[in-house]
């Protein structure tokens, strides 16, 4: 496994809150400006896609073709499985009844913690597959039990009862109903906010998502600076994107097939590993077909109202 150097790590991160900061700053002029949310998140979304693009230019001439391939590979597919965690942000917002201009901030530090769990969960996994054979059908073995999850979703319940941990909680803390801030002092104590449950209750959600993702991406890549940064940068893009979409994702019906028929995919390509080599340049257009395939269908077949 090629050795990336440090100079690519360092400069990744610098180019991360360079970016990062670019966001922020626009979103806030465009608040004080009173521009509608939907303009941010697209030009949010465009600037993050750029910069992924613009990143495997960089690989290519850096690290070589085959990197970048991999990276877009590895990119396209996180991207891909992370529109599913869209549906739960928008179910996890309806249950804690966050107001719509609250939510940028609960992404944000969602984010956040996001990166620095996959960060690890990929450097775990890329130790275990180096030193452990046997891993490799395990990871696949749990993207199989991923696709057949995703293939048949459980109905959705718009209107979801309070889950037990957050009644749990309420018994033996009081909950504040704000949601201006996370933590606030009441009666001359701090007290959690229910904005501060909703941002744990993603940062759960995102831990059950990269069980799945990790083991995806590492069907595509073993190298670590691909793996990671492929992954990072799809999540960065998973803030802005969600509020481009959210009008859309109840008309995308059959996404859920795609998507478990790449992470079925993934999880072929990883038991068979031994036996069949699929190259990055296949892995990538098969990704691509697939979801262009779902939507279409999404699209030119839309639910029937009532």
């Amino acid at each position: 496994m090629p050795s990336t150097p440090i100079s690519h790590w360092i400069g990744f991160h610098l180019a991360l809150i360079l970016l990062l900061a670019a966001e922020l700053i626009y979103a806030r002029r465009q608040i004080r400006l009173g521009r509608p949310p939907r303009r941010t998140a697209i030009a949010a979304t465009a600037l993050w896609t750029a910069a992924a693009i613009a990143f495997a230019a960089f690989l290519h001439r850096t690290l070589g073709g085959t990197s970048s391939i991999q990276y877009l590979a590895g990119y396209a597919l996180e991207e891909s499985l992370s529109i599913d965690n869209l549906f739960v942000f928008l179910l996890l917002f309806r249950l804690f009844q966050i107001e719509p201009r609250r939510q940028p901030k609960v992404l944000f530090w969602g984010v956040a913690g996001a990166i620095l769990m996959r960060g690890l969960f990929i450097a775990g996994g890329v130790t275990l597959l180096a030193r452990f054979d046997w891993i490799t059908y395990l990871f696949g073995a749990v993207l199989l039990a991923a696709a057949v999850r995703l293939f048949i979703p459980s109905a959705p319940n718009q209107d979801a009862a309070e889950p037990r941990w957050i009644a749990w909680l309420k018994r033996l803390h009081p909950i504040s109903p704000r949601q201006d801030t996370f933590l606030c002092m009441e009666n001359r104590r701090p007290t959690a906010t229910i904005l501060l449950l909703a941002l744990v209750a993603i940062e759960l959600t995102d831990v059950v998502f990269a069980l799945d993702s990790i083991p995806a991406v590492l069907s595509i890549t073993r190298q670590p600076f691909l793996a990671y940064t492929s992954n990072i940068m799809a999540v960065m893009g998973l803030r802005s994107l969600y509020f481009l979409l959210i009008g859309m994702l109840a008309r995308l019906r059959f996404l859920h097939y795609g998507l478990a028929a790449v992470l079925g995919f993934a999880a072929l390509k990883m038991l068979a590993s031994r036996w069949i080599e699929i190259g990055p340049v296949l892995s990538l257009a098969v990704i691509l077909t697939l979801l262009a395939l779902t939507v279409a269908l999404s699209l030119s077949f839309p639910r029937k109202p009532g």
